[in-house]
């Protein structure tokens, strides 16, 4: 018995292991990065040119062009940094803002990047005393407060030149504040995932079980969007976790931690039985009604098949390059419904539906991430 319970052990472990692997295989071939290392810088030629010079541009007009990239490298959003370009004229007003090269989801982040308008027409000063005042867009969290983030850097080192105080340099800026990202909402969700991780551990209590359901799918889903996916995934092995970001993500690193580590001690599906947001609303559809029509042990298997193919699809895209952008519309998205694509909302609306006949139809015959992270 002994051996056997040490030889499961060792099968989970190199599960772990191997989904490890892919994930972080998955993110260097889509993003060149690996937890915030440039791998492409890694071997690119140093270059002679002072470290300040692409931050900052005087053009000829006496404007300056401040970019973000090297200043705000700590800041990130759900799929790495965004670093702007502001653009400010000579009398000290932002005129323009532009967004450079990102890994953010496209639907989310051009919902974020309504909040550039924000600042344009307002002096640098103004920016600056009004930037901490600026909420995120809903449902676009990360991207919002990325944006926040990095005017608000690049803003404070417009001001340090226009100040003739001599080269600031991206290590001293980057000791500026930007916060920690703590929000009611993230404070909430991770409260919510550590009752979920650990209640259950210790009572069978159906009433409570029904409760935790509710409050997966209020907090963790509607109200802070908060799940595992392929996605955030990607975002941690391709940026990791910096102090600028580590209270938005506290509630999935928790999460994370729930869906990876628990099947090494015993409790395989724990995430998805008791967490995860999707297949809570999923079970609680389930008891609208008792009237269940049978599944054949013949077609559970055929869809079980379909399950194990689509997976084996979606790696094959995801780590070819082929296509990546299928992580960014798992249905869990469907939560962020004011910016989730429509099809995608109609399409978790119907497993929705779906569920109330026929027990998580999504997490058994379709999920990807649940094919990750069950071992």
């Amino acid at each position: 018995m002994h051996n056997n319970k040490n030889s499961k052990f060792v099968v989970r472990l190199l599960s772990l292991v191997v989904a490890v692997l892919v994930l972080a295989a998955g993110a260097i071939l889509r993003d060149g990065k690996f937890f915030g290392h440039d791998l492409s810088e890694a071997h690119a030629t140093p270059s002679a040119t002072p470290a300040n010079s692409d931050t900052l541009a005087v053009q000829p007009d006496g404007s300056i062009v401040v970019s973000t990239k090297a200043i705000a490298k700590d800041i990130q959003g759900y799929g790495g940094p965004v670093p702007l370009k502001i653009h400010v004229d000579k009398s000290g007003v932002v005129t323009a803002v532009d967004t450079e090269p990102n890994s953010e989801s496209p639907d989310f982040f051009n919902r974020a990047k309504t909040l550039l308008a924000h600042w344009q027409g307002k002096t640098v000063d103004a920016s600056l005393a009004d930037i901490d005042k600026v909420d995120a867009v809903s449902g676009a969290t990360f991207s919002s407060k990325a944006i926040i983030g990095n005017m608000k850097r690049g803003l404070a080192y417009a001001k340090q030149h226009s100040m003739d105080s001599g080269d600031a340099s991206a290590s001293t800026m980057q000791g500026s504040s930007s916060g920690t990202g703590w929000t009611v909402g993230g404070i909430a969700a991770v409260v919510v995932v550590l009752l979920g991780a650990v209640v259950p551990l210790f009572t069978k209590c159906r009433r409570w079980h029904y409760v935790q359901l509710a409050l997966n799918v209020v907090v963790l889903g509607l109200w802070t969007g908060t799940f595992v996916s392929y996605a955030l995934f990607m975002r941690l092995f391709s940026s990791g976790v910096s102090l600028a970001t580590i209270g938005t993500l506290a509630a999935p690193l928790l999460m994370i931690a729930v869906a990876l580590l628990y099947p090494l001690a015993g409790k395989p599906g724990h995430y998805c039985a008791h967490v995860c947001p999707f297949g809570s609303a999923q079970e609680l559809a389930g008891k609208l009604t008792r009237r269940k029509p049978r599944i054949s042990p013949r077609l559970n298997k055929a869809l079980t098949t379909l399950r194990s193919l689509l997976w084996g699809v979606l790696m094959a895209l995801m780590l070819t390059g082929t296509w990546t952008a299928w992580m960014d519309y798992e249905l869990f998205t469907a939560f962020l419904y004011s910016s989730a694509s429509l099809w995608v909302i109609v399409l978790a609306v119907a497993f929705l539906v779906l569920s109330v006949w026929v027990p998580r139809p999504y997490c058994r015959f379709v999920c990807p991430t649940g094919m990750i992270i069950r071992n």
